[in-house]
C-alpha cells in the first residue's frame, strides 16, 4: 500500500492506493486561511499537522489493515509559501502562502535584478517564497535574523514526518531560489537576499527517497518501521502525476481555488517576460510550463457568498447548454493577478452591467471571466513555444459541463473528461510514493486514465466568444491605473 499526503489551503488529503494503484480509501483534514490584513494570507504550520493526523486517523478508522501496509508516503503541497524555523526546528511566525501579495515592492525590487530571470527562468512573483524572506528581513528583523531553514509547506510535513530537511525540484522551482536548467540552488541568488545555501533543504528528484517515517509516528499509525518517504512534488506537478501529464505535448487544465493551464515539456522553456511558469517536474530531467490565474473557484465561491447561493445552485441556474456572453464581462482579480498582467494590485470588476442584468447573468460572467483569464495563458504558452492539441480537465470547477464548454469554446479545444476517479494531487503524490519505495519506472507508473467525454467546442459561438474574449483583454490596460 502507498499512502499520498496533499496539502492544500483548505485541507490535507490522505489517499491509500495498492500496488496496483487502485484508490482504497481517502479522507481529509480542514483548514482555516487567516487574512488579517488586506493581501496577507497565512496559515499556521501546527494546523497542518492537526489535519493530517486528523486525515490519517479517519483512514486508520476505515482501513486499519491497508494503512497498517504502506511501504511508501509521497507528499504534495501548495506551492512558494515561506515556513520558517529556528535551530531547533520550531516555527517562527504562522507560514505566509502562495496567495500573499504583501512583498510586491520586494518582488518587483528582486524581479528587477536580471540574475533571477536568467537563472530562474521566471519573474519574481509576489506570491513567490524569495520576496516573502525579504519583506521578513524588511519587516521583521528579529524573525529574518533567527531564520536557520526556509521551508516549503508539504516540506515542513516532511520535518515532522521524518524529522529530515529535504525538498524536491518542482517545489523548489516556485522559490526564486532555483537555477532551474540546473536543478541546484543557486548560492548567487539565495545571497542576492542575505541567505545562505545551508539555509535551505537538501535537494532530491520527486521520485526520490527523502527520509523514512518516524517510529513514533509508525507505530502509532500501525505502520512497520522503514516506511520511505518520496521526495514528492508541488500541487500542480503532483496533479500532473496523477493525470499522467508527464510527456511531451500532455496538458490539463485546473479549475481548483486558482486555475492553471498546465503543459509538460521535455526540455527546459523559459520565456518569463510572459510570465508562464517554467519549472522543473516532479520527473527527473522533465520540466513544465504554467499559466496561473489567482482566482477560479474562488471567484464563484466569492460571488456565492455575495450573492447569498451556493456555488452548486448558481451553476445550476446557468444550466448545462452555453450561451454566447451576454455583454457582461467580469474581470477575476480578486487577489491580483499572475498570467500575463504580474499585477499583486489589479483587481476585479463587472463591466457591461444593466437594468436588465440578474444573477444568473452575473454568474455566467464569471465563468466567462475564468475562461478568459485561462485563454490569457494559453496564449501566453504560444508566446513560450509550446504547442497544446487538447486539455484534460480536473479539479471542483471541471463538475460543471457549462464551464467546461465555455472554456473548450475559448481556447478552441477539445476538453476531455476522466473517467470516474480521484486524480488529483493526492493520487499523483502516492503514485510518487509508490515509485520512490519500489524503484518502478515513473513513466509506467504515471500514465493517463480513460477519458470518459470530451467537451468540444461549440463552433457556432465561437465569433461570439472571439469577440467577448477581446473585450475582455482590452479592459485591463483600462482599469489599470484606477
Amino acid at each position: 500500500m502507498y499512502l499520498g499526503l496533499d496539502l492544500g489551503t483548505s485541507g490535507v488529503k490522505a489517499m491509500l492506493i495498492d500496488g496496483d494503484q487502485h484508490v482504497i480509501g481517502s479522507a481529509t483534514g480542514s483548514l482555516d486561511v487567516s487574512r488579517p490584513h488586506p493581501g496577507w494570507s497565512e496559515q499556521d504550520p501546527a494546523h497542518w499537522i492537526a489535519a493530517t493526523e486528523e486525515a490519517v486517523a479517519a483512514l486508520k478508522a476505515a482501513h486499519p489493515a491497508a494503512l497498517a501496509a504502506v511501504r511508501g508516503i509521497g507528499l504534495s503541497g501548495h506551492m512558494h509559501g515561506a515556513t520558517l524555523i529556528d535551530a531547533d526546528d520550531k516555527v517562527l511566525r504562522p507560514c505566509i502562502l502562495w496567495n500573499d501579495t504583501r512583498s510586491f515592492a520586494e518582488a518587483a525590487s528582486l524581479d528587477a535584478d536580471p540574475r533571477f530571470r536568467a537563472l530562474t527562468g521566471n519573474i519574481v512573483f509576489p506570491g513567490f517564497t524569495a520576496p516573502k524572506l525579504v519583506w521578513v528581513k524588511n519587516n521583521e528583523p528579529d524573525i529574518f535574523a533567527r531564520v536557520a531553514k526556509v521551508l516549503l509547506p508539504k516540506d515542513y510535513l516532511r520535518l515532522w514526518l521524518s524529522g529530515e530537511h529535504i525538498s524536491e525540484m518542482s517545489d523548489s522551482a516556485g522559490t526564486s531560489w532555483l537555477d532551474t536548467g540546473k536543478r541546484a540552488w543557486s548560492s548567487e541568488l539565495l545571497a542576492a537576499t542575505d541567505l545562505q545555501e545551508g539555509q535551505m533543504p537538501r535537494l532530491v528528484e520527486g521520485t526520490e527517497q527523502a527520509g523514512t517515517l518516524r517510529a513514533e509516528l509508525a507505530a502509532a499509525w500501525g505502520m512497520q518501521p522503514g516506511v520511505v518517504i518520496a521526495g514528492g512534488a508541488g500541487d500542480n506537478a503532483a496533479s500532473a502525476c496523477g493525470m499522467g501529464t508527464v510527456a511531451e505535448g500532455q496538458a490539463f487544465v485546473s479549475l481548483g481555488t486558482s486555475g492553471v493551464l498546465f503543459a509538460a515539456n521535455g526540455s527546459y522553456l523559459p520565456k518569463p517576460e510572459s510570465a508562464v511558469h517554467a519549472f522543473c517536474h516532479a520527473l527527473p530531467d522533465t520540466w513544465h510550463q504554467m499559466g496561473v490565474i489567482l482566482s477560479a473557484t474562488d471567484a464563484l465561491n466569492w460571488h456565492a457568498r455575495v450573492t447569498g447561493r451556493s456555488a452548486g445552485d448558481l451553476a445550476a441556474e446557468v444550466g448545462d447548454h452555453l450561451k454566447a456572453p451576454t455583454g457582461v464581462t467580469f474581470l477575476p482579480y480578486l487577489s491580483g493577478e499572475r498570467t500575463p498582467h504580474n499585477d499583486a494590485k489589479i483587481r476585479g470588476a463587472f463591466i457591461g452591467l444593466g437594468h436588465e442584468t440578474g444573477r444568473a447573468e452575473l454568474t455566467q460572467a464569471v465563468m466567462e471571466g475564468v475562461t478568459f483569464a485561462i485563454r490569457d495563458s494559453l496564449e501566453a504558452l504560444k508566446s513560450a513555444g509550446t504547442s497544446i492539441g487538447r486539455v484534460t480537465a480536473i479539479g471542483g470547477g471541471s463538475r460543471s459541463r457549462y464551464w467546461l464548454a465555455s472554456i473548450a469554446t475559448a481556447l478552441g479545444l477539445p476538453v476531455d473528461i476522466p473517467a470516474d476517479g480521484d486524480f488529483g494531487a493526492a493520487f499523483g503524490a502516492a503514485r510518487l510514493g509508490l515509485i520512490a519505495a519500489t524503484g518502478a519506472d515513473p513513466l509506467a507508473v504515471c500514465t493517463a486514465p480513460k477519458t470518459a467525454e470530451t467537451v468540444e467546442p461549440v463552433l457556432a459561438l465561437t465569433s461570439a466568444y472571439d469577440e467577448a474574449y477581446h473585450r475582455y483583454r482590452a479592459l485591463y490596460p483600462a482599469i489599470r491605473g484606477i
